[in-house]
């Protein structure tokens, strides 16, 4: 029965590319891969050809006597190591490079080519809510926090090992981390059950930290916090985090900021903004008003004659600091024109004569608006 051809088992056109044949490989193994098709035999023979077909093409030199000579070209011992020769000598290691690179965890494969285990593990990394004020952000901080985590043990200085002893070489794995064994034709690769992944085995743990070489302490440490942060902002404090497991790397410890409302401001970005009340006077006369600043000072803002509520004043680079910038944000005074209240009988009669000599000039637009409500209903009537 003539053999298939290599390209028609992957699918793919004599013009494929490396890449090509390498996704038409993956996808399709995955398809018919035995452990997705227990017991199908037809799987398996399909699973068994596309391993021959791409070990034939994968290989330039080998793809390149294919080309000229079809599958001839590893008759009678030509092209060493011929795809046909199902599963001689080389195809564990083949077939264990090819999962490994396609795989990977599916497999239960290595990542990043064959590595010895290690005991040594990274600490987790740590998180400290901080709340601070506005002033705090604006000028910055030098804290001090409490934060309970795992350190090293001083007994056994984070070997997990009593003191006079070391960790051996885990006999299970011979200090690899991860076991294989075979099953059919094909090797699969675990996590070693006796040292979990670790390469070594303590034989006689530490009594103070039973073997893990960290105990759980609380920490003092000094944050300096930078002027202009925001709320939401994450500091990092590398290698202040949790102890690594048996002398491994600590984690990192990140502090997230939140920000306390203000009494007076309210922020956007770089900018401040104050509503300041004002009376029906000084809006209307004009004058001069003092409003607070962060820096802890009072500045003036001059209210010009007839101003109207929701006018907005903008006091330059009084606002915010911007992170690690020499730049810093303006202050926006809004003004709220104050209607008078619980008025002395003389205020009354004022007002009353204040309005009695108001013209259409003085409130032009409660003026405009009801002449026109008159041509309203005028019209209406009509």
């Amino acid at each position: 029965m003539a053999k298939r051809d290599y390209y028609d088992i992957l699918g793919v056109p004599r013009t494929a590319t490396e890449q090509d044949l390498k996704s038409a490989f993956r996808k399709l193994a995955k398809d018919c891969h035995p452990d997705r098709n227990p017991g199908d035999q037809d799987a398996e023979q399909r699973f068994k050809d596309l391993n021959e077909a791409y070990e034939a093409l994968k290989d330039p030199q080998k793809r390149a006597a294919y080309d000229k000579f079809g599958h001839a070209a590893f008759d009678h011992g030509m092209g060493r190591g011929h795809p046909g020769a199902g599963f001689g000598p080389d195809f564990a290691s083949s077939m264990s490079d090819i999962f490994d690179d396609l795989f990977g965890e599916f497999m239960g494969g290595r990542r990043g080519g064959q590595r010895r285990g290690s005991s040594r593990e990274r600490g987790a990394d740590l998180r400290y809510n901080m709340e601070i004020t506005l002033e705090e952000a604006f000028a910055g901080k030098a804290a001090e926090i409490r934060v309970p985590t795992s350190v090293a043990c001083e007994t056994c200085s984070g070997t997990g090992a009593k003191a006079g002893t070391k960790p051996t070489t885990c006999p299970t794995c011979g200090g690899m981390g991860k076991v294989r064994a075979s099953q059919g034709f094909f090797t699969i690769e675990r996590t070693c059950p006796t040292c979990v992944g670790r390469g070594e085995v303590i034989d006689d743990p530490c009594p103070a930290c039973s073997g893990a070489g960290r105990v759980t302490r609380e920490r003092t440490l000094q944050v300096n916090i930078p002027a202009g942060v925001e709320d939401g902002t994450k500091v990092r404090l590398v290698g202040d985090g949790e102890a690594g497991l048996r002398g491994g790397p600590p984690g990192d410890l990140y502090i997230f900021l939140s920000i306390k409302p203000h009494r007076f401001f309210q922020r956007d970005g770089a900018d401040l903004f104050c509503k300041v009340p004002i009376s029906m006077t000084t809006a209307a006369l004009g004058g001069q008003i003092e409003v607070p600043t962060l820096e802890g000072t009072a500045s003036r803002v001059k209210i010009p004659e007839g101003t109207e509520s929701g006018k907005q004043f903008r006091l330059k680079a009084k606002g915010m600091p911007v992170l690690r910038s020499k730049t810093v944000g303006d202050l926006y005074i809004q003004v709220d024109v104050e209607t008078p209240k619980n008025l002395t009988r003389r205020q009354r009669e004022l007002l009353e004569e204040f309005e009695s000599e108001s013209r259409k000039e003085t409130s032009p637009e409660s003026a405009g608006f009801f002449a026109k409500v008159k041509d309203f209903f005028d019209g209406k009537s009509g």
